[in-house]
């Protein structure tokens, strides 16, 4: 094995090892608060077992949100652990300049960053309508059909609340209101269940109570299944039943495309979607810093105070981010705009780093 190869595995290992540490804790933090806050909301069938259920199931979704800082933290810890232990010094006397450091350092992150697209993409869409399904359902217990919690939706000439919306298009107590021309309710619906048939491209209700409301009397009909057509999808369910920053890409963009063809506003779905697209080029900035940080005018430092740097940047960061997406929601300017800029300032100090002595 070259020279070359062997740096390249030692720093590569060091990294990911640290990464993983930095994961492990910071998400660790945010699960045990998270269930915290969850155990205050325990009712009905909602109990401490699917509770713990709950915040294992969105640990996709926090690894996914705190991945850039892991990211950050991680190769601080990493590179100067090799800084601390003069290992770094050796290599740069065998002559390998802080870019080759810099690329050897990276590929593990650009390792992780595909397995978290993917995770994005294929996985944690699905865990998050699971986990929020679940608990909507649970703590609603028998309490369905005078709930007005869950997804509120428009379908034409009709009203639909939904308590709970689990994967593969299936629904949990579906209630449906239908106004007649003069605004007023004129059939009122409720189903225990309803599963999407996809062959058939409609709905099959379970358990349907069905009240025809006259001027002069109301009368109610009971089916055991029923079916119900209708141009609502298990997919704009999803969309519109998890938050915008928890779709994967391939989603939003089919649905920024279906509210452009609608001549509606698409900005509130285009930030998560440009965040998304471009979040493995933050990440790779970060890296950037990291190594600079490590390598630069603070390798005299010690480990705590690069890691509290590191921190202090990571938090400031996503301070930004937030702001700049909220100021061109709010004022108009292109929203590109709130999604690189960041991405500017992280790549400029992270030159500024790496060419300091």
């Amino acid at each position: 094995m070259s020279r070359l190869k062997i740096i390249s595995k030692l720093i590569g290992m060091v990294v990911l090892k640290s990464i993983a540490l930095a994961i492990l804790v910071i998400v660790g933090l945010d699960a045990t608060a998270e269930f915290i806050d969850e155990s205050k909301m325990i009712k009905n069938n909602y109990g401490v077992t699917n509770v713990f259920e709950y915040v294992f199931t969105t640990l996709p979704s926090s690894i996914s949100e705190y991945f850039p800082f892991a990211v950050l933290i991680g190769c601080l810890f990493g590179i100067g652990q090799l800084s601390s232990s003069n290992e770094l010094i050796v290599i740069r006397a065998s002559g390998i300049s802080k870019y080759k450091i810099f690329w050897f350092a990276l590929k593990p992150v650009l390792l992780l960053v595909l397995l978290v697209s993917l995770s994005n993409e294929f996985i944690t869409p699905y865990l998050d309508q699971k986990a929020e399904g679940n608990r909507d359902y649970l703590r609603k217990g028998s309490s369905f059909q005078t709930s007005v919690d869950g997804l509120w939706i428009n379908d034409g000439d009709q009203f639909i609340n939904v308590s709970a919306v689990f994967p593969g298009g299936v629904l949990y107590g579906v209630s449906r209101y239908t106004i007649d021309s003069e605004r007023r309710l004129s059939r009122a619906s409720f189903a225990s269940r309803a599963v999407y048939n996809e062959s058939e491209k409609l709905w099959v209700e379970e358990n349907l109570s069905i009240t025809i409301i006259n001027s002069s009397s109301t009368s109610t009909e009971n089916f055991v299944t029923k079916p119900w057509i209708s141009d609502l999808t298990p997919e704009i369910l999803t969309i519109n039943f998890l938050p915008p920053e928890a779709l994967a890409i391939r989603t939003l963009g089919r649905h920024i495309d279906f509210l452009d063809k609608q001549n509606t506003d698409t900005t509130t779905f285009l930030l998560p979607f440009l965040q998304k697209l471009f979040n493995p080029l933050l990440v790779v900035t970060l890296t950037l810093i990291a190594v600079g940080t490590a390598m630069g005018p603070l390798r005299d430092s010690t480990m705590g105070y690069r890691l509290f740097l590191g921190v202090v940047f990571g938090v400031s960061l996503k301070i930004v981010q937030d702001l700049l997406g909220s100021f061109t929601l709010v004022y108009g300017y292109p929203i590109i705009l709130g999604v690189t800029i960041p991405i500017c300032l992280c790549l400029l100090v992270g030159f500024i780093l790496n060419r300091a002595r």
